[in-house]
């Protein structure tokens, strides 16, 4: 799969020097988009590009990729026999060692081999562009920007850059698009100052933090438990030391310390000075890769926690459970909410006194905290949440732009405040709840997405199907052709699309005489109104993020088509609950199996499908997804989880033109006869102890629906398929298997393997 607007990106070949952790990961996210790369590291071993080779192989071990597939466009080579590869890239991406010289040096050589128009820039963190392109060509110093991920490239959002004040503004937009819809970051404007925006915010934040809780006499657990109150972020900062490496301190802050004037605040909190990070940098107790930091595992198995005072490590002290409302957190008079009091009035000082100096406004600051170090919600609105005037009356001094915050607010009908006056534009455009309502419930929502297509939002928990939903959705059909043309399924939830049907609200339903007669009728609802949707006369795309599992999956099954956040993971995994697909899934996931391969006989086709029903695998990626069916060839990606909605309006509307719903399939069943034969290897993991006694008995109520069922001839409609699955369904809830299945899973969260 290809990124949906890559082509129109200005990039078709990318490049990336140095294929460490951050070269290797973002080689693998050009990747993940469709764009070829090369990757060139220093030549060595037997193939002359041994380095390159095993970045490559890293990011194929630690999750890089999407998909394998994705690795094979990603070309090894070294900086002394494939430089000439160059002349073919739009965009090369530096990310070596960081030391100008070096920097200095590889830029002379490749700058010959350059397109006229070819992006340069550098991953660094640390060095400004102003050292980078000394000595470097006015042409070639226009085309130069630095773009600063965030290791792993796959999982951090933010994107910083910087660009020449004389770029071409159609190169930056040309960078700054490319960077969304091929990488999926959110890009950030940032000027040519040490540290940038997040390093310089986020550095400051993480040194306050600990020099702080040291001088006010705190315990790290209650320390990090403060700040994971704040949501910033939730390891706290002593378990953020622990997980990005204490080694890093000398260098990072020692570099920033030694860049920044000593007016700076920073100097007053001087990380590198301090002895207790000195004495864990001598004895090499850098954190997680070391095996202790502030915490480690003792000899017993238990974590410990380093003793602030005496250096030596204890057992680890349950922290007081603490407000998570930042004003009454930060209202409290132990010394817990002095801590948080004092940390936030430090940092939203320092990111007030800055942030003219840095960045355009408030929303640059706060969103490079959000997507740069986690936070819930950066400075600006986490002290607009816990009260600025509150803060602003412990500062000696306001800076001027808190001052214009304190009277105008930092965020204005989401617009955020501007460095230079004013207000900036609503960054990530309005949330979809603001969108003309057509019709709605409690739990669901029917918008106006403009130009004939509505979006049928779910809101609520986990997206889950409540009946107010299918009411809605039931409501949404019988408008289909008139009020709308097009109906796109989506919604603007931070975790899922869809986590299927609400598994308490199952169990209730099991609950009494009637259990399997309701359950049966809940099934039925289901079906009926999905096949409708199917069947309904206007073009239906799914706009899938997050989880879509289980009843989320299969109603997504039923769309046109598909547009999928890259990131998406989908799956079937009623099995694990002691249930099996009854809203069509295995119907559909049938029938998917049949159109990729509509040669393959009936056994083999159930065989395919019964594999990813009774695994109950979940994707990892949308990528991943089309492996186990669940997406189609021709349902698209996008890289930014903000273009899903946008893309899958734009496709509903390319289907319109001449748009007739599916017509009813007759599909080959393998029938009695094949069924034992599409048992075959959920009968050897039986054997191999893979699957349980309850998992091959719900593997052979799966095999008897994809094989038509004990009557079944040689073809069998949807409609007969679906008919076996809501009564298998009904069936398992009257006997031993679904019941503590579901309870298990409710008070565990885990698998019950009986």
């Amino acid at each position: 799969m290809q990124a949906i607007g890559a082509a129109t990106s200005g990039i078709t070949r990318a490049a990336v020097i140095g294929a460490g952790a951050m070269g290797g990961g973002i080689a693998a996210q050009f990747a993940n988009a469709g764009i070829a790369v090369e990757l060139l590291d220093m030549p060595g071993g037997d193939s002359g590009s041994a380095p390159a080779e095993a970045g490559l192989a890293r990011q194929l071990k630690i999750g890089g990729f999407m998909s394998p597939e994705a690795a094979q466009l990603v070309r090894p080579g070294n900086v002394q026999d494939h430089l000439d590869r160059l002349a073919q890239v739009d965009w090369v991406i530096e990310a070596v060692i960081e030391k100008p010289q070096v920097k200095h040096d590889l830029f002379a050589r490749i700058a010959p081999h350059l397109k006229a128009d070819a992006i340069l820039s550098s991953n660094t963190s640390t060095i400004p562009r102003a050292v980078l392109t000394d000595g470097m060509s006015a042409d070639l110093a226009r085309r130069f920007a630095i773009t600063h991920l965030f290791n792993p490239p796959r999982v951090m959002r933010l994107l910083e850059i910087v660009t020449d004040p004389a770029a071409d503004p159609a190169l930056v937009a040309r960078l700054h698009r490319a960077a969304r819809v091929l990488l999926g970051k959110t890009t950030i404007t940032c000027r040519d100052t040490p540290g940038f925006i997040a390093n310089r915010i986020g550095c400051f934040w993480m040194a306050a933090a600990a020099r702080l809780a040291q001088a006010q006499g705190l315990d790290i657990e209650t320390a990090d438990a403060v700040n994971a109150a704040l949501g910033v972020p939730r390891t706290g900062v002593f378990g953020l030391f622990d997980l990005v490496g204490i080694d890093l301190v000398p260098t990072v802050w020692g570099s920033l310390l030694g860049t920044l004037p000593a007016t700076d605040a920073l100097h007053r909190f001087d990380l590198p000075a301090d002895p207790v990070f000195r004495t864990l940098v001598e004895r090499g107790a850098f954190g997680r890769k070391a095996g202790a930091g502030f915490y480690r595992k003792g000899p017993d198995g238990n974590r410990q926690a380093l003793d602030l005072q005496t250096l030596d490590y204890r057992p680890l002290r349950d922290a007081a459970k603490l407000p998570r409302d930042p004003a009454a957190l930060i209202a409290d008079t132990g010394p817990a909410g002095s801590y948080a009091r004092s940390l936030l009035a430090e940092v939203l000082a320092y990111s007030a006194a800055h942030a003219p100096e840095i960045a355009t406004d408030a929303a640059a600051i706060d969103t490079a905290m959000e997507l740069g170090y986690s936070w819930k919600q950066g400075p600006f609105a986490l002290a607009e949440r816990a009260g600025l005037a509150a803060l602003a009356a412990s500062l000696p001094t306001v800076p001027a732009f808190l001052t214009r915050g304190l009277s105008e607010g930092f965020y204005a009908k989401g617009a955020p405040l501007a460095t230079a006056g004013g207000r900036a534009p609503r960054p990530g455009g309005a949330p979809l709840a603001d969108l003309p309502v057509l019709t709605g419930n409690a739990v669901a929502t029917l918008h106006d997405l403009g130009d004939g297509v509505a979006l049928f939002r779910a809101h609520s928990k986990m997206n889950t199907f409540d009946p107010g939903i299918f009411d809605l959705l039931d409501e949404t059909l019988d408008r289909a052709g008139r009020d709308f043309s097009a109906l796109v399924l989506g919604n603007d939830d931070p975790r899922a699309f869809s986590a299927g049907a609400d598994l308490a609200f199952f169990l209730r339903m099991l609950d009494g005489e009637d259990g399997p007669a309701r359950v049966g009728a809940y099934g039925r609802r289901g079906q009926a109104l999905f096949m409708r949707m199917r069947r309904c006369p206007v073009p239906v795309v799914a706009a899938v993020h997050g989880f879509a599992l289980g009843g989320g999956c299969e109603f997504q099954l039923h769309a046109d088509a598909t547009v999928a956040h890259a990131e998406a993971t989908l799956g079937l995994p009623e099995i694990g609950v002691g249930l099996i697909p009854g809203w069509g899934g295995c119907t559909r996931l049938y029938a998917r199996a049949l159109a990729t391969d509509p040669t393959a006989d009936p056994v083999t086709l159930a065989q395919r499908t019964l594999t990813t029903l009774v695994s109950g695998r979940i994707s990892t990626s949308a990528a991943d997804a089309g492996t186990l069916g669940l997406l189609r060839p021709t349902d698209g990606i996008v890289m930014h989880r903000d273009d899903l909605i946008p893309a899958a309006k734009a496709r509903a509307l390319t289907l319109l033109p001449g748009y007739t719903p599916p017509a009813p399939l007759t599909l080959p069943v393998a029938g009695p006869a094949g069924l034992q034969a599409a048992l075959r290897d959920a009968r050897d993991g039986l054997a191999a102890g893979d699957l349980s006694p309850t998992d091959f008995a719900l593997a052979e109520q799966l095999a008897t629906i994809i094989s038509g069922g004990p009557k079944a001839g040689p073809t069998a409609t949807e409609a007969d398929l679906m008919a076996l699955e809501v009564n298998a369904l009904a069936a398992l809830v009257t006997g031993p298997v679904s019941r503590p299945r579901i309870a298990h899973m409710l008070a565990t969260g885990k698998r019950l393997k009986n």
